[in-house]
């Protein structure tokens, strides 16, 4: 137990000092440690539907979306400007606090995981994974066509000039000096972003070892069995829809305040698909196996910029430097799952993963 405590703290205090000593390299690198941590507190939602109670969740993007746009709509000036009665209400415009719409976006996402979750309950495997498919790509359409006869969302081009996040005269948007030593935004914003995956982190190991943890593990194994066990599979299933949308509904909160910008195009299948890549990557139901595969597939992608360039030199521009990156990726993702198919930090074999007890 000393040596695990041991471990927390040196880890702890090496990510408060990565930031610090990544934006002497440029700010470039910090922005890829925070949106790493984004993509992990993403990870960690889906897995709670993934990974715990096995359920396949291809449209995961969608509640990532709607607590980007909940945030974008209530911290920004679009509402006031397309709407009279909205600007009669609020004349120096509609800037909630951060507190006010970041419970708002998770609340929303959850409703929005409940709804999705209520008509596929009856639904598995691959046939799951098409309906949520689906049902991220309507979402995704809609909010690319709510521009006429209202506009909502600004259509394909976006909503900009998003507040930065800011609590009680504090602005993650505007850099401090603490004793002559600068700390720009970015590196505040990848701060807030840690506390948030370690909050996350802690509640999903909780719910793990908790009675609602154990139920959704053993839906995973076998429904039935664990209907006939007297779990109630409905209210279960429902449930890690909507704990999982509420983490995707916070992520997209925090994405839409460190951009400052958000457009159909963030939220699209293949963002969907990469995230459940991580989980998987990193090993299904495994909380430091999903950190580990979402920081990959995240940083890798922006580390491999800087490999992609100088081999796209070396044909004279033949190949082109984006598709070279995402074979490179492929290429990385195939070699790790040939070498490790249940992921890179797999989760305790059990249920009927687990081997044949020998003498």
């Amino acid at each position: 137990m000393k040596y695990k405590i041991v471990i927390f703290v040196l880890a702890g205090l090496a990510l408060i000092a990565l930031p610090l000593f990544a934006q002497q390299f440029g700010a470039g690198w910090v922005r890829i440690l925070a949106t790493a941590l984004l993509y992990v507190l993403l990870a960690l939602g889906l897995n709670i539907v993934v990974g715990y109670a096995g359920l396949l969740d291809l449209g995961y993007v969608a509640f990532y979306a709607v607590g980007a746009y909940m945030y974008a709509l209530l911290a920004s000036p679009h509402l006031t400007e397309n709407f009279e009665w909205i600007a009669q209400l609020f004349p120096e415009g509609l800037h909630a606090p951060f507190v006010v719409v970041v419970p708002l976006a998770a609340a929303l996402a959850g409703l929005a995981g409940v709804l999705l979750g209520t008509p596929v309950l009856k639904l598995r495997g691959d046939y799951l994974a098409i309906v949520t498919l689906g049902f991220g790509e309507i979402i995704r359409v809609f909010l690319n066509n709510l521009e006429q006869p209202i506009n909502i969302t600004n259509g394909p081009r976006g909503l900009d000039r998003i507040d930065s996040m800011h609590v009680l005269g504090f602005n993650a948007g505007k850099g401090i000096e603490i004793g002559g030593f600068a700390i720009p935004s970015v590196t505040l914003y990848y701060y807030i972003f840690l506390a948030l995956v370690v909050g996350s982190v802690v509640i999903c190991h909780r719910l793990e070892l908790s009675r609602i943890g154990r139920a959704w593990m053993a839906i995973r194994e076998d429904e039935v069995a664990a209907k006939a066990m007297g779990i109630n599979t409905r209210n279960m299933k429902l449930l890690a829809f909507g704990m999982g949308a509420t983490f995707g509904g916070v992520s997209g909160a925090m994405f839409a305040a460190f951009q400052g910008f958000v457009s159909p195009e963030s939220f699209s299948l293949q963002e969907s698909i990469m995230i459940v890549a991580m989980i998987v990557l990193g090993g299904l139901g495994n909380i430091p196996g999903v950190i580990l595969g979402a920081v990959m597939l995240s940083a890798l992608p922006e580390v491999l910029r800087y490999v992609a360039g100088p081999l796209q030199s070396m044909t004279d521009g033949r190949l082109d430097a984006s598709i070279l990156r995402q074979l490179l990726i492929a290429l990385a993702m195939i070699g790790i799952m040939l070498l490790r198919p249940r992921g890179l930090w797999p989760s305790p074999e059990h249920g009927k993963a687990a081997p044949a007890a020998t003498r």
